[in-house]
């Protein structure tokens, strides 16, 4: 299968964690101009907030505002090839530390929940899901140096500022999701291009895999140079994760199988589900700076807030 892809936004620096909002409207933030961006119905582009460091992902929790993961400027971005392309460079000259920020939709205002100002240790976090009791899993992908590298972690969380729990170690953890009963956690392991499925014991209490170091079991592993990037789930169960690399979005089954499907960006990130019958589709091409709408075969999930 071929997606038929609408371009809806073009010339943005590196955008991820799109979020369809209620009303047709698109949340998503641009990595590399740090900035939480809303794409309107009529493609116009309005700026929500601006974020230093790295806003990364996104959701809207139970209150209504956006929940962001930033990364702390763990990248730096340059031009590459004849088509100059952006893509991530391991430079770092400005990383400030991770951090959870919370951003009130209404009134602008950004709040830093976890990171930095409480001492926390976040190296970057990556992308957020939230649960029905209004708690948030949350990535943070750790951090790769020339020849060492600290590994990334998934965390659960509560909007209160009061609770981060370290629920597992995953050596590049980035796409995070849920299952439609709540009761797994899917997790993608982006250098690996590996994608993880988890059972949630309780609140921030994942069970192991086979052996305690393991952090659950894995669906697939894909073949070859691939990476894995954010992810979303179907109505289904299918989890539909942004492919680096070969550029575009691979669609996991429970049995392991899996359907790749085209993406012209060799840096396609994220996706989110929308609309009325939850078939409409936005994904971001990041390296290009791009924002596709599509129609998908199939409804995904739907999240548990929404604004």
């Amino acid at each position: 299968m071929s997606l038929n892809l609408e371009e809806v936004a073009s010339g943005l620096g590196f955008p991820e964690g799109p979020v369809a909002m209620d009303d047709g409207s698109v949340l998503f933030v641009d990595i590399k101009n740090k900035k939480l961006m809303q794409l309107m119905p009529d493609k116009s582009l309005d700026p929500i907030a601006t974020l230093p460091g790295g806003p990364n992902g996104v959701a809207i929790g139970p209150d209504g505002a956006a929940y962001v993961c930033n990364n702390g400027g763990v990248y730096t971005f340059i031009k590459y090839g004849p088509d100059r392309i952006t893509i991530p460079d391991s430079e770092r000259p400005d990383y400030i530390g991770g951090s959870i920020q919370r951003v009130d939709l209404k009134t602008k205002e950004v709040t830093e929940l976890y990171g930095k100002s409480r001492g926390d240790h976040l190296i970057a976090p990556d992308d957020i899901v939230f649960d029905a009791a209004g708690g948030f899993w949350f990535t943070d992908t750790g951090m790769q140096h020339a020849t060492t590298s600290e590994y990334g972690a998934v965390y659960y969380a509560t909007i209160d500022g009061k609770t981060l729990k370290h629920a597992a170690t995953v050596p590049t953890a980035n796409g995070v999701g849920l299952s439609p009963d709540g009761k797994k956690l899917f997790v993608s392991d982006t250098v690996f291009g590996r994608l993880w499925v988890m059972d949630i014991a309780g609140p921030g209490e994942l069970q192991p895999g086979q052996i305690p170091q393991t952090p659950g079991n894995v669906v697939q592993t894909l073949p070859g140079y691939q990476w894995l990037d954010s992810l979303k789930v179907e109505a289904d169960g299918r989890v539909c994760v942004g492919t680096i690399f070969n550029g575009g979005i691979t669609v996991f089954s429970a049995d392991g199988s899996t359907e790749h499907l085209a993406v012209p960006d060799l840096f396609t990130t994220n996706l989110c589900f929308g609309g009325a019958d939850l078939r409409d589709v936005w994904i971001t091409a990041s390296s290009t700076g791009k924002i596709y709408k599509t129609r998908w075969p199939r409804p995904g999930l739907k999240l548990n807030f929404t604004a």
